[in-house]
């Protein structure tokens, strides 16, 4: 997951990620411009968070708690039900 320090949207996604005790790297790119340029040109966004598993995208803060409400986070966080 990337982040920032001061993005309200990033501490939303990650307790929703630690809700469901999932393990995540936090890469902070509020003062690395070549992790932010790597999360956008990856993302295709340069907001944060950008999640991802296993190196696939699955969203942003608003994503993830869209596949939540769908029901399909877990799958595509790879939690076996």
């Amino acid at each position: 997951i990337y982040t920032t320090g001061f993005c309200p949207y990033c501490y939303r996604a990650k307790g929703l990620l630690d809700s469901k005790n999932v393990e995540y790297k936090e890469i902070d790119v509020t003062m690395n411009a070549s992790k932010r340029l790597e999360m956008s040109l990856i993302a295709g966004s340069r907001s944060v968070p950008q999640i991802f598993v296993d190196g696939k995208h699955i969203g942003d803060c608003d994503g993830i708690h869209m596949l939540e409400q769908q029901g399909i986070l877990d799958l595509s966080l790879g939690i076996a039900s």
